[in-house]
């Protein structure tokens, strides 16, 4: 095991493009790391060259404190498993599984005793004389995870080695991955584009936007406290909903009311152009300690997030019931069922996209409308922009970082 550091990385390949820019991250002894972000982010980049797939354009790459930015792949102590299994047609299980320390002139009782132990640990030990066209998508992977244990390197590194899984085998593998890693306590690095694996399987999460890292915290804080609007509207399925908008002080407290786009209403001021407020927008009134986080806002443009799964068709039950929640009327576009919840698609006056993850239940019709609850405790703001900063997560009053 070893701890694997990255110290102003990047990359830039021909015609000047920058496929990671001044990435600096440690993945600690025995920790899991996922890299997550939509494809062309820079986290399979990023993964190559800790590798020594690709060579680095600028910056330092450590493992176990050693700098390899210049030591060939072979001899950087890790092991890669790719997403296409990336295993020999003409070898057997067990061959497959040997051959690297086969390379390493291993002598032979140890590697059938490493293999072995391997293959127990990923129950395909009556895989061992098949060929790889003999075996299901699943088993592929385990043999393929397992040519990587034997060689019981300083370092894991996964690039997407689900995509190629249907989902219920994605599911399965995904837990044996992780019991894997709890049972090796090896460092992992892992590169994946979809967010709920990345939630499930990382210590920490990565989330990385145009070769930069946007966030790089445990799931949870990830989750309820996501550093800008592009880390809020990336984590989380479905994703958060966003409403444009301006900050008003109304009856001794603060709301939120949604704008539209330029039309012949009324403007809101400086900074916001293009924001105006129409008499069918919605308002929501903000809990207290938004409101004093916020408090030097009044009359700016900023953008509200609520996720799918803080919305409800119920009226939560509570003394605090009035500073707790907030209903927001929506027509009701698309319904779908999944079983114990259902996704309610809908609009309100200004917005055509808002999504609830709500408990299923029957009496909801299209075209109807309806009433949301909003859970205020876990409301966002953001600055506008497709990465706008979170000023809810901010330690200082909003107008000390305007």
């Amino acid at each position: 095991m070893a701890r694997v550091d990255l110290e102003r990385v990047s990359k830039v390949f021909p015609g000047n493009v920058k496929a990671v820019d001044g990435v600096t991250l440690s993945a600690a002894d025995g920790e899991f790391v996922v890299l997550v972000g939509p494809s062309g982010c820079g986290k399979s980049t990023t993964l190559r060259l800790i590798a020594g797939l690709e060579d680095v354009t600028d910056g330092l790459i450590r493992i176990g404190g050693r700098v390899v930015n210049d030591v060939p792949p072979k001899d950087r102590d890790i092991a890669i498993v790719f997403q296409n299994y990336a295993l020999y047609p003409h070898m057997t299980v067990f061959e497959n599984m040997a051959f690297p320390l086969k390379m390493r002139k291993v002598p032979k009782p140890q590697i059938r005793q490493r293999v072995a132990d391997a293959a127990k640990m990923l129950g395909i030990e009556g895989l061992m004389d098949r060929k790889p066209r003999e075996l299901s998508g699943g088993q592929r992977q385990r043999v393929a995870v397992g040519r990587a244990v034997v060689r019981e390197p300083a370092a894991f590194l996964f690039d997407e080695p689900l995509s190629n899984l249907d989902a219920k085998l994605r599911v399965t593998t995904r837990a044996e991955i992780k019991r894997l890693h709890q049972r090796l306590k090896t460092t992992t690095i892992y590169v994946t584009h979809d967010q709920e694996e990345a939630m499930t399987l990382g210590d920490r999460i990565v989330v990385m936007k145009d070769g930069v890292i946007q966030q790089a915290d445990p799931p949870l804080q990830t989750y309820n406290s996501p550093v800008n609007r592009f880390v809020a509207g990336f984590i989380g399925m479905p994703p958060m909903n966003f409403f444009d908008g301006v900050l008003q002080g109304e009856a001794g407290r603060l709301v939120f009311r949604e704008g539209g786009a330029k039309t012949a209403a009324a403007h809101v001021s400086a900074g916001a152009k293009e924001l105006t407020l129409p008499d069918n927008g919605f308002t929501l009134p903000l809990p207290a300690d938004l409101s004093a986080r916020l408090a030097g806002a009044v009359g700016r443009h900023v953008v509200l997030g609520v996720r799918p799964e803080h919305l409800s068709l119920r009226r939560p039950d509570g003394v605090d019931t009035e500073t707790r929640s907030a209903s927001l009327a929506v027509r009701v576009n698309v319904i779908e069922p999944l079983g114990s919840n259902m996704d309610v698609y809908g609009s309100t006056g200004l917005h055509d996209h808002v999504v609830a993850r709500v408990e299923a239940q029957g009496g909801l019709r299209v075209d109807q409308q309806a009433t949301l609850w909003v859970d205020l405790r876990k409301v966002h703001c953001f600055e506008p922009g497709d990465a706008g900063m979170n000023l809810s997560k901010t330690s200082e009053p909003i107008h000390a970082i305007a």
